[in-house]
């Protein structure tokens, strides 16, 4: 299993969203994607996308304005 870091700061709707997927579709089951955004409606966008792939939203986390979303792939 491997952990990649996404770098989505500065990022605007639906770019942070539409990159999690395509990445999501590159990775093994059981992998971890760490994305890190700056926009607010991330906190909207990718829940849905989960909902939508069948992906697993193990942790979601906010420090200094950066929303951090752990997502296990299915």
């Amino acid at each position: 299993m491997t952990e990649t870091v996404m770098n989505l700061r500065g990022l605007k709707c639906p770019l942070p969203a539409l990159r999690v997927r395509k990445k999501l579709s590159a990775l093994n089951p059981g992998d971890l994607i760490v994305a890190e955004c700056t926009d607010p409606l991330t906190t909207i966008d990718i829940p849905n996308l989960l909902r939508q792939t069948g992906d697993t939203l193990e942790e979601k986390s906010e420090a200094d304005g950066v929303l951090t979303f752990r997502i296990r792939k299915k």
